[in-house]
């Protein structure tokens, strides 16, 4: 089974990557302390995928950009990967706001994503 075209709420088996990602802390020019993961998501159960720029095949998260040498990049995340989970919470169940303000909240992300090409095994 292939974890995209995948329908919110509907079990899903398939092969899955952890990723286990720290939040890396910058210091803005006004002094203020952020974390930064070094992605952005697009998707979520309230988007329409067929509005989406990259026309993704169903309503996941999905990560759409990544930092060069970010913590991201360091941790292994690509573009188009779709996260599953988030520290245990399911993401394939999320609206885009929601699936912000979590990996926002988490110094440590614990994640499982699925990726459409995985790399051959020798």
């Amino acid at each position: 089974m292939t974890a995209y075209g995948h329908s919110a709420g509907e079990s899903i088996e398939c092969l899955s990557i952890a990723i286990q990602l720290r939040k890396e802390e910058t210091v803005d020019q006004y002094g203020n302390v952020a974390y930064r993961v070094g992605f952005k998501i697009g998707g979520g159960i309230d988007q329409d995928p067929a509005c989406a720029p990259f026309r993704y095949p169903d309503q996941g998260i999905y990560i759409t950009h990544i930092d060069e040498d970010s913590p991201a990049a360091r941790a292994g995340l690509r573009r188009h990967d779709k996260i599953l989970q988030v520290n245990g919470l399911d993401f394939t169940l999320l609206t885009h706001e929601r699936a912000v303000k979590y990996i926002k909240k988490y110094a440590v992300l614990d994640m499982l994503v699925a990726r459409a090409e995985l790399p051959a095994l020798h």
